[in-house]
């Protein structure tokens, strides 16, 4: 079974998913051998990685290249981060094709102008629902499998209102999309209705310190929620963690014992060292 159909089958039975974010192989390992059964990748994860903050300012083939290394690192569905599309009609139906060619489950497309922000900062804007349309449209006729699912992303609460965001991603389904994406809701209570007033199947981001409320996956999955995604999760805490062993490292002239007291065989057996152990043996 594919990863594709897997995704598909999970979002239509079965508890909701959650996928933490990941912006490379390691992340992606840790977050399936942790007992996910997604991996999310985020775009602004991406874009840190790449030394950049969450503006834009990352290219297709740049998303495109992060997406599949992580798809080939894991045996677990992927749902990636495609932002705008890249661009018109033709761009959108150029990137879906890359993402599926890479094996990724779930393709992520908005309706933020290009280059697009984090959808947590402000500073937003959006395209003209036709234009929105013309992208979703686009995405889901560029599909080759047709368990690919296209997930729509609205930004339209913080430029638009709550009732135009709702009004676009009830569009969005109606025009192919498979998921529902509404981001940075601005209460509790708007994230309850949020999932009652969707015709389809609603994705939540759970992002601290952002705009939204952080409930817990149980709260999620009560109000209808079929996808949590968690991006910045394993991000943040790297950051925090980096900073505060090079800090220690710094200060008292010592290696500090690592977070775990990791060894170094266990450093390798993460990223598969065993595997190609096994390989190794066989040839002896």
């Amino acid at each position: 079974m594919s990863t594709a159909r897997k995704l598909r089958q999970d979002i239509k039975s079965g508890p909701m998913i959650v996928a933490p974010g990941a912006y490379d192989c390691i992340t992606a390992k840790l977050i399936e051998q942790a007992g996910y059964g997604a991996v999310y990748m985020s775009g602004g994860c991406t874009a840190a990685m790449l030394g950049f903050p969450d503006y834009g300012l990352t290219t297709m083939t740049e998303m495109v290249d992060n997406a599949g290394r992580i798809a080939g690192a894991v045996n677990v569905p992927v749902i990636a981060d495609a932002d705008t599309g890249f661009g018109n009609e033709l761009n959108v139906t150029r990137t879906v094709r890359e993402y599926e060619l890479r094996g990724i489950a779930a393709i992520q497309i908005e309706d933020q102008g290009f280059p697009k922000r984090c959808g947590h900062l402000d500073g937003k804007e959006i395209v003209p629902l036709k234009e929105f349309l013309t992208r979703i449209r686009a995405a889901v006729a560029a599909r080759r499998d047709p368990d690919t699912l296209i997930v729509a992303r609205t930004d339209a609460r913080s430029v638009a209102g709550f009732n135009e965001s709702i009004d676009r991603l009830n569009a969005a389904l109606d025009a192919g999309a498979d998921v529902a994406f509404f981001e940075a809701q601005q209460s509790v209570r708007e994230t309850e209705q949020i999932p009652r007033l969707i015709h389809g199947p609603c994705l939540l981001n759970v992002t601290r310190g952002g705009k939204s409320p952080v409930p817990d996956s149980r709260q999620v999955e009560d109000m209808g929620y079929r996808i949590a995604i968690l991006p910045g999760l394993l991000l943040m805490h790297i950051i925090g963690s980096c900073r505060q062993i090079l800090k220690e490292a710094r200060d008292t002239r010592t290696h500090p014992v690592p977070l775990g007291d990791i060894s170094i065989p266990e450093m390798w057996r993460v990223v598969g060292a065993d595997g190609w152990d096994a390989v190794q043996a066989r040839y002896k």
